[in-house]
């Protein structure tokens, strides 16, 4: 008789245990066996589990099956427990998963739950919101967006944020929004706050400063095409008039520096170099053509006779990118000298 009952036992325990099974999937954590996971559930019985919980039954589940399972397991929490306050840093987690992987449209879908659907809290002294936002900076491309988070920064987190970069990104934002008058009052808002760096722009706050000054200015030393302009100025050296000479130079950005120089080097600019007392005792002479390596948007003249120290010099041309004032976008104007024979 024992014997009997010892058979029948053994023949339902895996029948008992495939029964358990399912209840370990409705709550929705699979691999149940590992110890994050069982407090978890313990947790679970009695209503949303502590942040730590979750956090280290996620990062178990992922470790012993998935990401998708993570995602599967993160989601599932907040459907389960949609009054769990930490419910946006979970959402934002989902997000970076999704990130990770390439699917950016899918990581906004998760960043933007978290910020509009779910309270401010702070985690680890970071409030979700703030997380969310700089998530979503990192996935959204369109400019009215990206103009709405930045604003949402400025406005909710103005003493925790590097308020110059802040106003540099939005600056960018209104830019490619089509928002110029804003865009340079950004601008002057970043070169207010000189300690800022911009990742992977070394040269920002010079670039800026240009720009930033050619919008203040009149622009009317500007020509419709390349052509007309080094006319007006061979004929200005034919003549040795430096008062025409200098009328075509750039009012804003012009720059004298060797072959060897940077444009952005704060030296490539010499404030008391006089053109025209070199023209004046000088026979300048100028090529007919223009360079070889000149294009659609540079262009290079040669001249020589300026001295016997460097007699070579290279005028530049540049054609102007300033959307901000269509009669002037297009545009050509003279740029800058090099001095020295070309590499």
């Amino acid at each position: 008789m024992n014997f009997m009952r010892l058979r029948l036992l053994s023949a339902l325990i895996p029948l008992l245990l495939l029964l358990a099974l399912p209840l370990v999937s409705v709550r929705g954590v699979p691999g149940g066996g590992d110890l994050p996971i069982r407090n978890y559930l313990s947790y679970a019985a009695e209503g949303p589990p502590p942040f730590p919980v979750v956090e280290r039954a996620a990062r178990a589940t992922r470790d012993r099956e998935s990401t998708s399972a993570m995602i599967a397991f993160l989601t599932g929490h907040v459907t389960r427990f949609p009054m769990d306050q930490n419910n946006g840093y979970y959402l934002s987690i989902v997000g970076d998963l999704y990130r990770d992987q390439g699917g950016n449209d899918l990581a906004r879908q998760y960043y933007r739950r978290a910020l509009l659907r779910y309270p401010d809290v702070h985690v680890r002294g970071v409030p979700t919101h703030q997380i969310s936002i700089n998530r979503l900076l990192t996935v959204v491309e369109d400019p009215r967006e990206r103009i709405e988070y930045l604003h949402y920064l400025q406005d909710h987190y103005r003493e925790s944020i590097d308020r110059g970069l802040v106003a540099y990104y939005l600056a960018r934002a209104y830019e490619n929004a089509g928002r110029w008058s804003e865009a340079f009052e950004s601008y002057r808002v970043f070169l207010a706050h000189p300690g800022t760096r911009i990742p992977g722009e070394p040269n920002a706050r010079n670039e800026t400063q240009r720009r930033v000054a050619f919008y203040d200015s009149n622009r009317q030393w500007t020509h419709r095409d390349l052509e007309s302009l080094v006319s007006a100025i061979t004929s200005a050296l034919w003549a040795q008039n430096p008062a025409a000479l200098l009328r075509y130079r750039a009012g804003e950005n012009f720059f004298t520096m060797s072959w060897q120089q940077d444009e952005m080097d704060p030296n490539s600019d010499i404030p008391t170099f006089d053109i025209g007392a070199f023209l004046r005792r000088s026979r300048v002479r100028f090529s007919s053509d223009l360079e070889l390596n000149s294009n659609a948007n540079e262009a290079y003249l040669r001249t020589w006779g300026w001295s016997h120290r460097i007699p070579t010099w290279y005028l530049y041309f540049r054609r102007i990118d300033f959307p901000a004032d269509p009669d002037v976008h297009g545009n050509w104007e003279w740029g800058g000298i090099l001095f020295g024979e070309a590499f």
